[in-house]
């Protein structure tokens, strides 16, 4: 399909970092304006966290619905994909999600939005970003590479069961989530201007699978089909940044660059602009640990809030939101944890009071 396109000095894999590019300088922007997280949506203040939800589930509802759609039509098709496989490595997306949503908390931001924060001048969010891609990468390929393979050994033999085989289909199953998502979205008291910025942003999850499943579609030079994310992407554009003459640039690549040019952009014209640092020693060390769990336990859930949650849960598979729940209960249980009384009696300073950038 690549061919038919009319693309001549490119190949598909050469192509894929500036459709990185493209989507990534788009959810910079978007995301910049909107604050866009889903540590928001699930910790926090009630006053932050519901319309926080409303703008994710906004963007999770036009998500489901474009891809759902984009498999229907037949351009793309999630056969084989690892959202849905037939063993469920259901100890290591348990355990990786507790650990990834405990780490947002710590740090005040999953890896999407510190990577937007970075952006934006936040050197805080830009230091994590830099840790979550060496411990990620060293879960992936390195020192840390055995404690993946035995975790993803325990495994539940799922065969084809998801919510697209379920009665009604899958069409069915996405417009009732989309419905559902929509709902919430609606009664979140976001403004509305915000939930419409976040429709657009929820129209590059399907972009980015269209867009690798269907427009770089080439059988004899294949890339991998993927969306948003923001894991291993972020692994790779540490990796590619240090060894570019030996590793070609991906679609991760092109994300994390356009995200912060995207962010850096908007910030820069509306005025929010704002160098931050750590305020201490204590500080530091909390960001650092909850970089470290963000790596680790993103690599082990298989994606992070965006490529599990925002561009997981619309493939339909169990996968995604067996990881999106635990994330999400992570975030809570370590946010109680951070907020429970002292042995002195006193409240412990809770990581998520509200701050104008959110990390």
């Amino acid at each position: 399909m690549f061919e038919t396109f009319g693309f001549e000095t490119l190949t598909a894999p050469q192509a894929a970092p500036f459709l990185g590019l493209g989507l990534g300088l788009i959810f910079g922007v978007l995301a910049e304006v909107t604050g866009f997280c889903f540590r928001r949506a699930v910790a926090g203040p009630a006053e932050t966290r519901r319309p926080a939800l409303g703008i994710w589930m906004a963007a999770l509802a036009v998500a489901i619905l474009g891809t759902q759609g984009a498999v229907a039509a037949g351009l793309i098709s999630f056969q084989g994909h690892r959202f849905l496989s037939p063993d469920l490595p259901v100890l290591a997306i348990l355990a990786g999600g507790l650990m990834f949503g405990a780490g947002m908390v710590l740090t005040r931001g999953c890896i999407g939005r510190l990577t937007v924060l970075s952006g934006s001048g936040n050197l805080r969010a830009a230091l994590v970003l830099v840790i979550v891609a060496i411990a990620a990468h060293a879960t992936m390929k390195g020192v840390l590479a055995p404690l993946r393979v035995a975790a993803s050994e325990f495994t539940l033999p799922v065969g084809e069961w998801g919510l697209a085989a379920l009665p009604g289909g899958a069409l069915l199953w996405a417009a009732i989530l989309a419905a559902g998502a929509g709902a919430l979205a609606c009664c979140s008291g976001a403004p509305r201007g915000k939930l419409a910025l976040a429709v657009l942003l929820g129209l590059l999850v399907p972009a980015g699978w269209v867009g690798t499943g269907f427009v770089l579609f080439d059988e004899f030079d294949p890339i991998p089909l993927e969306s948003l994310s923001f894991t291993a992407p972020a692994a790779d554009a540490l990796f590619w940044s240090v060894a570019s003459t030996a590793v070609a640039p991906g679609l991760g690549v092109g994300l994390i660059g356009g995200v912060l040019a995207g962010a850096l952009a908007s910030a820069l014209i509306a005025g929010r602009f704002r160098w931050k640092s750590f305020e201490g020693p204590a500080q530091t060390g909390r960001y650092l640990a909850g970089a470290a769990l963000m790596g680790v336990g993103g690599v082990l859930a298989g994606g992070c809030t965006i490529g599990a949650g925002l561009a997981g849960v619309p493939t339909l598979g169990m996968s995604a939101f067996i990881a999106l729940g635990a994330i999400a209960l992570g975030a809570r249980a370590a946010e109680a944890a951070l907020s429970a009384p002292s042995r002195d009696g006193s409240n412990a300073p809770s990581p998520t009071r509200p701050q104008r950038q959110g990390a």
